[in-house]
């Protein structure tokens, strides 16, 4: 038989330069929902498309009726494959267009806008931890390391474990162009915080998303694996949450402090609904210990870190500024957290 010659039909005859679309989206798993991602090829000077994906391999839809809709909403810089590769953050829409059942962003959007005069701003604090071979990195085979103490915002290598993975993580950040704030060693060894904000509701989650994703797969190159379970280890050891900073107008403006403690109110009002909604195995985290305040219970402090909400001290000299909700757990869903925080203080 002589040679058969297959009909090429692609950008790269005409010389178009192609690159990498990562769509990234969150999916349908319980009790705490995970990032899913694939790669498109697309030419570099193309609008970013709606895509598909199969549902029912993802908890968002059953195999008879399977097929899933990814709507862009947030494009950037893929900075780790460089150079013009993306990233596409999106939302799930079922077929016919409307949200799916597990897009938390969209209903987020539609308070955002209802409270948008508000101007609520967020920041957000992400712990997690490193994990080599089942154990936190840095800790020995079969056994423990130092108690707690020294570890906090450590410097060596006897204080401080997974730094160089920090690093690339921090400059992937920047480079995306996330609002990535800062980031340190936390209070048990192995474990991490990287910090998101400040910025409106949408932006903040969308970026913590993002960055939660380089920060998986740059431990992917690694050998590394992050986990952001609340309490990764059992025992007289500091669990992992997601502080969550808050601030609006009105409690930025003269006579802050006030619209703060009316805010206390409110949210101590509904305390039982946020934690439920503050992460999965909150009551193994939030038990009263370890800079934290019982999941059963409401207080605020000054400066109190043991409290479910703290007013830091510059907040409390000038009378204005933000607060700090220290339930949420490192893996609540940042759109549900920053939801529920607008919903209730944005009246």
């Amino acid at each position: 038989m002589g040679e058969v010659r297959l009909p090429v039909a692609s950008f790269q005859d005409a010389g178009v330069a192609m690159i990498k679309a990562e769509y990234l989206w969150l999916d349908g798993a319980k009790p705490t929902k995970t990032i899913r991602s694939k790669t498109r090829i697309l030419a570099d000077d193309a609008e970013v498309p709606q895509w598909s994906f199969d549902g029912s391999s993802t908890g968002q839809a059953e195999g008879h009726d399977s097929d899933r809709l990814l709507e862009p909403v947030l494009v950037c810089p893929d900075s780790i494959r460089g150079g013009p590769h993306k990233l596409v953050l999106c939302e799930v829409l079922n077929v016919d267009g409307s949200p799916h059942s597990t897009n938390m962003r969209a209903k987020l959007r539609a308070e955002s806008e209802r409270t948008a005069s508000h101007e609520p701003w967020f920041g957000i604090e992400q712990e997690y931890t490193m994990l080599k071979h089942g154990r936190p990195l840095g800790w020995p085979e079969g056994g423990y390391p130092a108690p707690q103490g020294p570890f906090y915002c450590g410097v060596g290598a006897d204080e401080t474990f997974g730094r160089h993975i920090v690093e690339e993580h921090l400059d992937a950040c920047i480079n995306a162009g996330l609002l990535i704030y800062g980031a340190n060693a936390e209070v048990m060894p192995g474990q991490w915080e990287f910090q998101i904000g400040t910025g409106g509701p949408l932006a903040v989650a969308d970026h913590l998303v993002i960055a939660r994703y380089l920060l998986y797969r740059l431990g992917e190159n690694h050998g590394v694996s992050m986990t952001l379970h609340p309490k990764p280890v059992r025992g007289d050891w500091n669990g992992a949450g997601a502080h969550t900073n808050v601030s609006t107008k009105a409690t930025r403006e003269e006579g802050g402090l006030e619209v703060i403690q009316q805010m206390m109110r409110r949210l101590e009002a509904r305390h039982a609904e946020h934690v439920t909604q503050y992460g999965a195995g909150i009551e193994q985290r939030l038990t009263g210990q370890h800079e934290t305040c019982s999941y059963r219970e409401f207080r605020y402090g000054s400066s109190d870190r043991g409290a479910s909400v703290r007013i830091p001290p510059g907040t409390a000299k000038a009378g204005r500024g933000y607060f700090e909700d220290r339930r949420p757990n490192a893996n609540v869903d940042p759109y549900v957290v920053t939801r529920l925080i607008i919903e209730t203080i944005c009246e």
